[in-house]
């Protein structure tokens, strides 16, 4: 026997914990890209917020890097922000895919 398909109070509560999770993972790793330009590089603070901005959603570096370690740093962020911004928006479009099937489930049980 399938299981109702929730109500859309549950449906707006599922979306929002979803999106607070995916805010919460974007904003930590933006803050990681940040602080790692500042100590890095030296960066000023809005300039490390919009190269870490950049390489977090795909975009690439606003800028050349001039140490060694700015240039690790950005290799291995670039590698972890590839990961992460994807898996961010999956964990934020979740509920959504999950109520689509479980219409479908219910379409095919009737």
């Amino acid at each position: 026997m399938p299981r109702p398909l929730p109500s859309e109070r549950v449906h707006r509560h599922n979306l929002l914990r979803a999106a607070l999770r995916s805010g919460a993972i974007i904003f930590g790793s933006l803050a990681v890209g940040v602080l790692g330009l500042r100590v890095t590089e030296g960066t000023p603070w809005i300039d490390a917020l919009l190269g870490a901005a950049m390489i977090l959603t795909g975009m690439g570096p606003t800028g050349e890097m001039q140490t060694t370690a700015g240039k690790l740093f950005l290799s291995g962020y670039a590698l972890f922000s590839g990961v992460v911004f994807l898996g961010a928006v999956a964990l934020l479009f979740h509920p959504i895919y999950e109520r689509i099937l479980h219409q479908f489930h219910l379409e095919l049980e009737e």
